[in-house]
């Protein structure tokens, strides 16, 4: 009767662990849902698989929290807010030339905030920890960008482009007007 009895006993115990780990992986799912939003969904189709999906996610937080992101300070939030209005005025008279300086700007903000200048590709990753709305907008500009420089869109595309490129300039100078302490931290 013994043995029954702790062979029961190690079945509860198997159960109840997985049903454990169960839970836990749920809500570590709904924890990234909920703080990459869009992201995760852009990560799951790139990926394919939802576990390598949530731990590249998870990944990306943990280079993040290696850097030392900061705020701007409110009087360089002016100036570069006094840049980028002088150039979206640039785009009427040269379109071409106010996207490469869209580009250049949010470059130069995402360095002075602490992120490393990389490839295209590896800023939108680290960008999307603490930006997961706003850097589809940074992929998007990008886009329309390059087609743009290979000579396959037009200037409504560049216009487009330039929406794009404001939205993000825009949520990254408010990372500057939030406390660091509202980023929610993803935890493996």
């Amino acid at each position: 009767m013994n043995e029954l009895s702790l062979m029961i006993g190690v079945v509860i115990v198997l159960v109840a662990a997985g049903a454990a780990l169960y839970i836990a992986q749920r809500q570590r799912s709904r924890q990234l849902r909920t703080h990459f939003g869009p992201e995760y969904d852009h990560a799951l189709h790139g990926f394919k698989d939802r576990r390598a999906a949530e731990r590249a996610l998870v990944e990306r937080t943990r280079r993040v929290e290696k850097l030392e992101i900061r705020p701007l300070p409110a009087l360089r939030r002016d100036e570069l807010h006094d840049q980028w209005q002088a150039v979206q005025g640039q785009f009427v008279d040269d379109p071409d030339a106010a996207i490469r300086e869209a580009h250049s700007l949010l470059t130069m903000v995402l360095h002075e905030q602490g992120y490393p200048r990389a490839k295209f590709d590896e800023q939108v990753e680290l960008l999307s920890v603490h930006h997961p709305a706003a850097v589809q907008h940074y992929r998007e500009a990008h886009r329309l960008a390059d087609e743009r420089a290979r000579g396959q869109s037009d200037t409504e595309h560049l216009r487009q482009a330039m929406i794009h490129y404001r939205a993000l300039f825009e949520d990254l100078l408010n990372l500057g007007a939030r406390s660091q302490t509202h980023h929610k931290e993803i935890r493996p």
